[in-house]
């Protein structure tokens, strides 16, 4: 956000991560920067929302909470054609499944505290370019502002790297044993993961990405908060906590913790209601995992 000047504009996804919401409407609105918003399922969405000021098209695939697929190589074959720069939230994908800059991508972001870091040890970000004038860009707003890493998170987060692959593979067959279980589970009233051929953009998903991850959300039957926490503390294996990309499977409840920021009405119309749950599924044996969610569904 500090490559920009006040008046300039930044598209970004509707289902954004809390966090980013949070950061682009309360800190970077206040210093001049303008947003919009748009559902990416459709790259047509994003052209209508271009305008003479726009420098930036923020996205996330798949998205948080309610994992949407954008079509990375057309919406940055759009911006191409505007010289507007495109920038992909690349944390629930991982570089192992997602390649966004072999897809046009100008700038990629992961939170290295998750899948990178792998350990739910570390806090860190890191910015991924392939142009050497953007990377200078981007060098000096460190050199200036900050934000290095310290030699310990460094040292836990190449570590990490190591075992990215290994890990990530066993994130993605359990991640798709469980998506499948939960489609058929009665008390579910909806799954969404993109390797699910129901997932509305699962085509693209195969297009664009070697694997589906470990990360998927689901929708209870019964739409109320206390069913929902009722689910939530049943789990013994899976940990309720925010967070996700570690090893250990964690249960998130969006609507009260990583999306709470965003405001009612627009949780609302996003889906982001008190019976969607998020799971980052883990590495650990995947029938112990789906005993634990049967059993926690069993109290509803």
């Amino acid at each position: 956000m500090r490559l920009f000047n006040p008046g300039d504009e930044i598209i970004a996804g509707d289902d954004l991560y809390g966090g980013s919401y949070r950061m682009f409407t309360q800190l970077f609105e206040k210093v001049g920067l303008k947003f919009s918003f748009v559902d990416m399922n459709d790259p047509n969405n994003i052209i209508g929302a271009i305008t003479d000021n726009t420098k930036l098209i923020w996205l996330e695939t798949p998205t948080n909470p309610l994992l949407k697929i954008a079509d990375i190589s057309a919406i940055t074959a759009i911006a191409k054609e505007r010289n507007i720069l495109t920038a992909v939230d690349n944390t629930f994908a991982t570089p192992y499944n997602q390649r966004p800059l072999d897809l046009g991508a100008d700038l990629v972001m992961h939170s290295a505290t998750k899948y990178i870091g792998g350990h739910s040890d570390v806090v860190m970000g890191a910015l991924m370019v392939k142009d050497a004038e953007l990377a200078k860009k981007i060098h000096f707003i460190q050199f200036a502002a900050g934000a290095i890493a310290g030699p310990m998170d460094c040292f836990l987060a190449l570590r990490g790297v190591k075992t990215l692959a290994l890990r990530v593979q066993r994130h993605n067959e359990n991640g798709m044993r469980i998506a499948k279980f939960l489609t058929n589970h009665p008390k579910v009233q909806s799954v969404y993961y993109p390797g699910l051929e129901s997932h509305p953009n699962h085509e693209i998903a195969k297009k664009q990405m070697k694997g589906f991850g470990g990360m998927l959300s689901f929708r209870l039957k019964e739409d109320s908060k206390e069913s929902t926490f009722k689910v939530l503390e049943s789990f013994e294996v899976i940990t309720l906590a925010e967070s996700l990309g570690g090893v250990e499977s964690l249960v998130n409840h969006p609507a009260t913790m990583t999306h709470a920021s965003i405001p009612l009405k627009e949780r609302e119309r996003l889906g982001i209601t008190d019976s969607l749950v998020r799971l980052s599924v883990g590495v650990e044996d995947v029938e112990d995992l789906i005993e634990d969610i049967s059993n926690a569904l069993a109290k509803v």
